[in-house]
């Protein structure tokens, strides 16, 4: 157990990297304020009243890019079962997205820096004076600031220090997680996670074994997801992997596999294709499942009488796993066990760590991005 919420089987190498612990221990007790953010001192730049003022609302509309949103959608799908209320994202510049002006929204338009492109675009095109809108940005003279005061909007600063893809459990993701009637405290697990060495044992043998692969060539990893509810908590981690590690001519490439309908596309190169991949096995376990309709099962497929969906996806996830097991190819497997903040907030920050680590154990900034910087420099020379 990986937690009590979470089972983690761990790549097949167990023993302890000492020098990945002390990297551990180092970066717990350093002034970061990413860390910072991931526990439950961290004070989020908005309060219970502000809050107050926007949640009578109950169709939100998300604005930004990349972490600006990715862990908002997660939380929001992952946690779906729990919110009442409707989100929509607007992530990406899309030429036909249409209008609803019979809606009443609330805006939450995020940019750290206040100036990315495709969120000022969209907020041109969406957003008017008469709407209710929160900003979240860098408390500097930004396009977004000077907008959002222009407006006479709610203007929530976005901290200084902690980039777009590490801000999920600061105010980028608490403020909407409590308008989702989230209890952003309980996203916030490191405390209690100081403590349990098994956690940090785990964390230390993961960080390990992928500087293991990285070394053999092994770059491509791939996330085998049985769980619909957690893609985009996939395209969070991967945007936090890519973005953090793919630096001098290094870094990890995150490929999001969405199961069972990847058994019947790339599951043959998975399994018999090249051999620079390894993988992450990642399954919630669900309640409620349709059952399988026994009148109408031929006596061939007898097997699949008083199966859910659940069995059978369950089933499908242990057959593979043996498959890769027999195979030698390299996996670690999570399986949720409860769907809940406590649990979200416990992956969030186990994947934060352990990039952290990667990019410290690489001799890389985990924490810039500066070739993404180049593209946007050129798009604006092009549109001047």
């Amino acid at each position: 157990m990986l937690t009590k919420n979470i089972k983690l089987k761990l790549f097949k190498k167990k023993k302890l990297n000492k020098n990945i612990k002390k990297k551990l221990i180092t970066l717990l007790n350093e002034e970061n304020f990413v860390i910072k953010s991931l526990k439950k001192e961290y004070k989020n730049n908005f309060n219970k009243k502000t809050i107050s003022k926007f949640k009578n609302f109950i169709n939100y509309r998300v604005i930004g890019m990349g972490g600006s949103s990715l862990g908002t959608q997660a939380i929001y799908d992952f946690l779906e079962h729990k919110i009442k209320k409707k989100f929509e994202f607007l992530d990406n510049l899309k030429s036909h997205t249409k209008k609803d002006k019979k809606k009443r929204y609330l805006n939450l338009i995020i940019s750290k820096s206040g100036n990315t492109t495709e969120t000022i675009v969209n907020t041109n095109i969406f957003v008017q004076k008469k709407n209710k809108n929160i900003f979240i940005t860098e408390n500097k003279k930004n396009y977004l600031h000077t907008l959002a005061e222009k407006f006479k909007s709610e203007i929530i600063h976005h901290n200084n220090f902690i980039g777009g893809r590490y801000s999920v459990l600061s105010e980028v993701g608490m403020l909407p997680a409590e308008l989702m009637d989230l209890d952003s405290r309980k996203f916030k697990q490191l405390n209690n996670l100081i403590k349990n060495k098994n956690y940090l044992n785990s964390l230390v043998n993961n960080v390990d074994q992928i500087l293991y692969f990285a070394k053999r060539k092994k770059f491509n990893s791939i996330i085998i997801n049985y769980d619909e509810k957690s893609s985009n908590l996939f395209n969070w981690y991967q945007q936090l992997v890519a973005e953090s590690l793919g630096k001098k001519g290094l870094g990890i490439l995150p490929i999001v596999s969405n199961m069972p309908k990847d058994n019947h596309s790339v599951m043959q190169l998975y399994l018999d294709g090249f051999k620079n991949n390894f993988f992450t096995f990642f399954y919630v376990k669900e309640k409620n499942s349709l059952k399988i309709n026994n009148s109408q099962i031929l006596q061939m497929q007898s097997y699949l009488k008083n199966k859910n969906i659940n069995h059978i996806v369950y089933a499908q996830k242990q057959a593979s796993e043996n498959v890769f097991k027999n195979k030698k190819i390299p996996f670690r497997s999570f399986e949720i066990l409860k769907r809940d903040e406590n649990t979200l907030g416990e992956l969030f920050t186990f994947f934060i760590l352990e990039t952290i680590l990667l990019g410290r154990a690489l001799k890389i900034n985990p924490f810039d991005q500066p070739a993404v910087e180049l593209i946007k420099t050129e798009t604006k020379k092009i549109l001047i």
